[in-house]
């Protein structure tokens, strides 16, 4: 019987492109399953100190679903540092504004908040109409 631990190299990370139609998936759910994937915990050969997920294409953002309370009730919020830097945005105004801008802030939200939670929001692409330029990476729909 063989007792060792296998751990992952960088060297043997095998990386796959997939694509998700964020059509009428609500946002939450469709956040929490593209970050499982950009992570690599949908693999057997999961390292939590290695970047070892897969690139996630995610087309339609503008066709994302969200409850109508949340389109008003929830705020992005920043501060440039400066006096009076203070700036608010609704969930609403924002999808309408930059709608692949509400799914990337939802999926970094669901990372690690250091240098590889970095690392892994870079393989995430998002598009809000149907096309995307990655037809020559031969994206697989994520099941």
């Amino acid at each position: 019987m063989n007792s060792k631990t296998y751990t992952l190299k960088g060297s043997e990370i095998e990386r796959r492109w997939y694509v998700v139609d964020a059509t009428d998936e609500t946002l939450g759910r469709l956040a929490s399953r593209v970050a499982r994937v950009l992570e690599g915990k949908h693999k057997p050969t999961f390292t939590p100190n290695l970047d070892s997920g897969d690139h996630v294409i995610i087309v339609n953002a503008a066709k994302v679903a969200v409850s109508r309370d949340k389109l008003e009730s929830k705020l992005y919020r920043r501060h440039s540092g400066y006096p009076m830097g203070y700036k608010e945005e609704t969930l609403g105004h924002l999808l309408a504004r930059r709608p692949e801008e509400v799914i990337r802030r939802a999926v970094k939200g669901m990372l690690q908040h250091n240098k590889l939670g970095t690392q892994q929001l870079r393989k995430l692409k998002v598009y809000a109409g149907p096309e995307h330029p990655h037809e020559a990476q031969k994206p697989e729909p994520l099941g």
